[in-house]
């Protein structure tokens, strides 16, 4: 059978979803439990590859099993070797060619802003800290210029394998930011993203925040293709791949 499965995990200490030989992986962890549980460790198709210290809300994967264990079992049975910064959610047989990446209509992540000269002594490890206050009706003005479809490479990382190949179209379809005390929560929807697009979207919405970009700048700013125009790459553990979305 082919399983869809939705993990939450705590980035903190892995180096990413994907395997890798610099470090302990998300996939590596779960894998190991479905080795424990099923006794064979089968290939995994993750929807996405986060980064080192990037969280998920909602991270779907699948993988194909020969087991009695029937679906709704599979997320109590695979926790119980899981680490406790990583956790089954939620189980569901889905066909055979089913694939959690190239099935995936969009992805949904979020970016958490903690506006505040002082940390929070609970949540440090979930956000970015921003003293100065930012202004988000600014960040909004600018956050809506980001949605259509756009050339994103002025928001893409050096390195970027798309980028590489000239595939860096993507298509926003939400963009919105939201304030609640102290928080602000930056989300953005898309049909895929380009290497850190996320965090310089965010940190991009952070200079209109602060008054040093015009909302208005965004436009050309995508237009010039230019990363050197756009704002800086915020830290990797303020962002959440909150859900995806499929046909199902």
């Amino acid at each position: 059978m082919n399983f869809l499965l939705t993990l939450a995990y705590d980035g903190t200490n892995y180096c990413g979803f994907q395997v890798q030989p610099n470090g302990r992986s998300v996939a590596a962890a779960f894998q190991d439990a479905l080795e424990a549980v099923l006794g064979s460790r089968p290939d995994i198709k993750g929807c996405s590859r986060t980064d080192a210290g990037v969280h998920a809300l909602g991270f779907r994967l699948n993988f194909h099993a020969d087991t009695r264990i029937p679906a709704a079992k599979l997320p109590l049975a695979l926790n119980q070797h899981l680490p406790p910064d990583i956790r089954v959610l939620d189980a569901q047989p889905v066909p055979e060619d089913f694939h959690a990446r190239y099935a995936a209509h969009t992805k949904t992540y979020l970016y958490r802003i903690h506006n505040h000269p002082i940390d929070s002594p609970f949540d440090a490890a979930y956000y970015t800290r921003v003293p100065r206050h930012l202004d988000e009706s600014r960040m909004q003005a600018a956050a809506q210029q980001f949605v259509g479809r756009h050339d994103f490479l002025a928001l893409c990382a050096a390195g970027s394998s798309a980028a590489a190949h000239g595939d860096t179209v993507r298509t926003i379809t939400d963009c919105h930011v939201t304030r609640k005390g102290d928080e602000i929560d930056i989300e953005v929807t898309a049909d895929g993203y380009l290497y850190n697009m996320v965090r310089i979207l965010a940190g991009t919405l952070c200079e209109a925040g602060a008054g040093r970009l015009d909302p208005a700048e965004i436009p050309a700013i995508l237009a010039s293709r230019d990363r050197s125009r756009a704002g800086p790459t915020l830290p990797a553990k303020g962002l959440f791949l909150k859900c995806v979305e499929y046909d199902l």
